[in-house]
């Protein structure tokens, strides 16, 4: 669906005041999965709100990705609860298994590795989140083969 006709539809369903923005950046993400500076200033347009203003809402949250990002969004806590319980060990499992670093997107495009604050399961940390589904208690193996199985999804 073309972008423009997606943000006005975003914007019938949610209103074009200042407290819709959020659900629109969201609704773009879904689509998108991603945030291009074309969408915000599409949705700056049409809310009749600041560029600045809509760009600096989608940057402030980590779950709005501003940039190209992968088919699957690897999410890793980085909070304290979970670098207590193993967050190093889950990050570094993914990179060798993904081959990259922190902040990148495989060459396929499948997959993106990004460290995020708190996920809201600290009593069960180290967490992470693909996309949506969450993933707690993670140890080593565990990760490799929750990856192994996302490894062999269809994109």
């Amino acid at each position: 669906m073309e972008l423009h006709r997606r943000i006005v539809e975003l914007a019938d369903l949610h209103g074009r005041t200042r407290e819709s923005l959020l659900p629109i950046l969201q609704g773009v993400v879904e689509q998108e999965n991603f945030l291009s500076k074309r969408s915000m200033a599409e949705i700056a347009r049409e809310l009749d709100l600041p560029a600045a203003e809509v760009y600096g809402t989608a940057t402030f949250y980590s779950f709005l990705e501003y940039r190209k990002m992968g088919k699957f969004i690897i999410r890793v806590c980085k909070t304290i609860s979970c670098s207590m319980k193993g967050k190093n060990q889950i990050i570094l499992t993914i990179k060798d298994m993904l081959k990259l670093e922190v902040g990148q997107t495989t060459p396929d495009g499948r997959f993106s590795l990004v460290e995020t604050n708190c996920l809201g399961w600290c009593h069960k940390a180290p967490a992470m989140v693909i996309n949506h589904e969450v993933f707690t208690d993670l140890t080593p193996e565990k990760v490799r083969g929750i990856l192994g199985e996302y490894m062999k999804k269809e994109i």
